[in-house]
């Protein structure tokens, strides 16, 4: 695949950033494209491994080897119609996605891997440039419907599938504008919004229906989704993750999922009264994940004073750790292009206390270092460092600390049977609850995960609420066994 020789003749390149002086002025992304002959060649760097790793590591199972191969041959419009046939939305995770496909490349063992990720967002780029992405409706309708509950990459991904059988497809989103977190919970300094408005325009020409502001539940009646054939429960893993600790309910104690979404609205030109933002404070972000790193480059680009980001874990190591070996994904020091702009890490700290003044509001926050203590066979046990405390000055303290499950409305009124970690329960590469009518996927189902999953997730359902519908399937997709079905 690519050229036999590329590997040895072309180095890795990457998209490079416009400056952070420049790009912390507004909210658009600031890669700066390579150029075609520049594309080509890392296109051709991908060698004839003879067993293409990346394959495990891509949970849709992408056929990397082939449409690099076609970019190495300067056949993007092939190389589009192989991207497509395996992911709904390359656009979302050429952009998004931490790229385990690049960490289980072979030629990642001994040079830098193929740029696996940048590849992909550029053949699906050029695809809309050209015009080769166009609406695919069926030619004929099954007569069955089906709802969709969560317009995240999961369900929008199941979303197209079943519609492209030939059922006809209702979308619920009890959001203003469709897309999940994908809308609201990234930043659009990563992904312009307009990525996802272009993609609607082709669902909706294929015959998807989006119903928006609706909440299913709340505002709308389960028992309503009793009129479908089947339902497909995509509604993700909103239970924010708190901390028991005092003054947590102080004024400046924010859920990063707020700050994130106000700002977001805001862009669009939204009014929110009572915006929380970082002008002129110091900000503590509490979470290592991408979710703080979005916490930090917002509080940047309003004008934080200050950026600290807390982490309770130890600080990884800059390579690859001998307890992650090739092709696993790696236990590694991520440094984001948000941390660059700004912020000052602290790894091995926990928080004891939000001080407050007389009226309430945020001033400091108290810490600890701590230490895990390992015993084999029982739980890591944290240990506090005695002499370690400190006190920070903080005027606005962002929750980064990730989600514990998807919210229990819906199961709770449909009487659906919910996992230990309150998942709702249906097994991976089957996605039916226990109710036979219902299927469930993303995060929702297998707790807070990427977004390539939710995706892969989202195409399996798909064919296995059409098995159920029609006995059989001809929806591409990979399989539970890891194999790929339908191409």
């Amino acid at each position: 695949m690519g050229k036999v020789t590329g590997f040895k003749e072309f180095e890795r390149k990457d998209e490079a950033y416009k400056s952070v002086k420049d790009r912390v002025k507004h909210y658009k992304e600031f890669t700066v494209p390579l150029n075609d002959k520049d594309m080509t060649e890392q296109g051709s760097r991908c060698m004839d491994c003879g067993i293409p790793f990346c394959h495990s590591g891509c949970p849709l199972g992408n056929l990397i080897p082939d449409f690099n191969h076609m970019v190495h041959q300067g056949e993007w419009q092939k190389a589009s119609w192989i991207l497509h046939s395996t992911n709904n939305f390359p656009e979302f995770t050429g952009r998004l996605c931490p790229a385990p496909c690049e960490q289980a490349c072979v030629l990642g063992i001994i040079e830098d891997p193929v740029s696996i990720e940048n590849i992909e967002k550029n053949i699906v780029e050029r695809a809309f440039k050209e015009g080769w992405i166009k609406p695919q409706p069926p030619k004929t309708r099954t007569g069955k419907t089906i709802a969709i509950v969560g317009s995240g990459p999961a369900g929008l991904a199941a979303a197209q599938q079943l519609n492209r059988a030939g059922h006809t497809v209702t979308v619920f989103e009890r959001d203003d504008a469709i897309g999940g977190l994908l809308r609201y919970g990234i930043p659009n300094f990563k992904m312009e919004k307009g990525v996802i408005d272009r993609r609607l325009v082709i669902l909706e020409a294929e015959g998807i229906v989006f119903k928006t502001n609706v909440n299913v539940g709340v505002n709308y009646d389960v028992e309503e989704l009793k009129t479908f054939d089947a339902v497909v429960l995509c509604g993700g893993a909103t239970e924010r993750r708190s901390l028991p600790t005092p003054g947590i309910d102080a004024d400046g104690v924010v859920q990063a999922m707020d700050f994130l979404t106000q700002q977001t609205k805001v862009v669009f030109g939204q009014e929110i009264k009572d915006q929380v933002l970082a002008t002129d404070k110091n900000v503590i972000v509490i979470g290592g994940g991408d979710t703080g790193s979005d916490c930090i480059g917002t509080s940047n680009r309003q004008g934080a004073k200050s950026v600290v980001n807390f982490e309770i874990m130890p600080k990884p190591p800059g390579h690859r750790s001998p307890a992650t070996p090739w092709p696993y994904w790696p236990l590694q020091l991520k440094t984001s292009s948000s941390h660059k702009e700004g912020v000052e890490r602290n790894w091995l700290i926990n928080t004891k206390e939000f001080v407050t003044d007389k009226t309430g509001k945020l001033t400091a926050l108290k810490t600890v270092h701590v230490e895990w203590e390992m015993i084999p066979g029982e739980r890591p046990k944290l240990i506090e460092i005695a002499g370690t405390e400190k006190t920070w000055p903080c005027d606005l303290a962002l929750l980064a600390l990730g989600f514990t499950g998807p919210e229990s409305t819906i199961a709770d009124k449909l009487g659906l049977d919910r996992d230990v970690r309150s998942n709702y329960k249906a097994s991976y590469g089957k996605y039916q609850t226990n109710i036979p009518n219902i299927f469930t996927a993303g995060d929702m189902r297998r707790g807070q995960s990427l977004i390539v999953w939710a995706i892969s997730e989202g195409r399996e359902a798909a064919r296995q609420v059409d098995i159920y519908l029609m006995g059989k399937s001809e929806l591409a997709t990979k399989n539970a066994d890891g194999d790929l079905v339908g191409l």
